[in-house]
């Protein structure tokens, strides 16, 4: 099928896709002549894109149209849109057109059935921090892909320190790959010794502010900014995780002894996860739990409008803290 729909908010791997789509569709020797990236700013970029794609390729090669960060699948005019009814059934097999979009395709939207029709559409989001199970997976699909052996240990340790980042995993797995060379297993001390543990130090946070440990709390944040780790990558570890536990206290306190339940509840893959959950917050009142979201939600909103990355964080975390340690007020 010469039409493809990329979309999600993981970019490193579509970036990929985009590349391995690209160096299979264009002769090196006549890319140049062949190739169109048409961006998001460009005035008809839709319409030159049609254009282009009916297009006969110049010389060896097929043609790669790709029309990048597109909105077609959210707006798109009447004349717009019959002017794509119009070409897309009729694009060449000399050329292929490529979509993508950080944005979900309006399943409402016109166009996006017209392109249910006539592409192939692949999905590219990113695993949430919270979903440790699958990050794990993702792994040891990209290690084996890679030709990376790693031990279950070292591949639980790889996922507990780079968390949800596809861009780091690649790049962790060719240094570890330079390391032990594609005979010899990685074992979980390789891993601690040439892995920074960023995403896992965001999980230590998250577990300081459920002790209400503020000085650990403050130290694990200013060791996370001295890694460059980015602040909305931060909070959206800590989000994943309070709201893992507190959906875990909820459904425990409400009387729900199934743990498959609970697990569903709180979109754990793995139920066996389940008792450590409720043995993290058995001593905690549901009603701080409750009031974490609320302030990372306002953490991540002033993140978001430009504030003081550190300052905001520093003082955030302290709140959540004073929440958990009993010092705060109750809402």
């Amino acid at each position: 099928m010469p039409i493809y729909l990329f979309w999600g908010d993981d970019e490193y791997a579509m970036q990929q896709a985009v590349k391995d789509l690209r160096d299979r569709t264009l002769n090196p020797n006549w890319a140049s002549f062949n190739y169109d990236k048409i961006p998001p700013e460009q005035p008809d970029g839709v319409i030159q894109a049609l254009n282009q794609a009916m297009t006969p390729p110049f010389g060896m090669g097929q043609r790669l149209v790709w029309l990048a960060e597109t909105t077609l699948c959210q707006r798109c005019s009447e004349d717009l849109l019959a002017e794509l009814s119009r070409t897309l059934p009729n694009i060449p097999d000399s050329t292929v057109l490529l979509l993508t979009s950080s944005s979900k395709p309006d399943g409402r939207a016109k166009s996006t059935k017209l392109l249910q029709k006539h592409a192939e559409i692949r999905e590219f989001a990113a695993i949430a921090p919270w979903q440790t199970d699958q990050i794990v997976q993702r792994v040891r699909q990209v290690a084996q892909s890679t030709g990376v052996k790693l031990t279950p240990g070292a591949a639980q340790l790889l996922a507990e320190a780079i968390g949800n980042d596809t861009r780091r995993l690649h790049n962790e797995l060719e240094k570890l790959h330079l390391f032990a060379g594609s005979n010899k297993p990685i074992d979980e001390g390789a891993i601690a010794l040439l892995v920074s543990a960023s995403a896992q130090n965001s999980l230590k946070l998250a577990e300081a502010i459920r002790l209400g440990d503020t000085g650990r709390a403050i130290a694990l944040v200013a060791d996370l900014f001295a890694r460059n780790e980015p602040a909305l990558r931060i909070v959206a570890t800590l989000v994943g995780q309070f709201r893992t536990w507190l959906w875990v206290k909820l459904m425990t306190e409400s009387g729900e002894r199934d743990n498959a339940a609970i697990a569903r509840a709180a979109d754990i893959a793995n139920p066996k996860r389940i008792y450590f959950l409720q043995q993290d917050v058995r001593a905690i009142a549901l009603y701080r739990l409750q009031q974490s979201l609320p302030l990372l939600l306002q953490l991540e909103a002033g993140l978001k409008h430009g504030a003081d990355e550190r300052v905001l964080m520093q003082s955030k975390v302290i709140e959540l803290c004073q929440v958990f340690s009993g010092t705060g007020q109750r809402s």
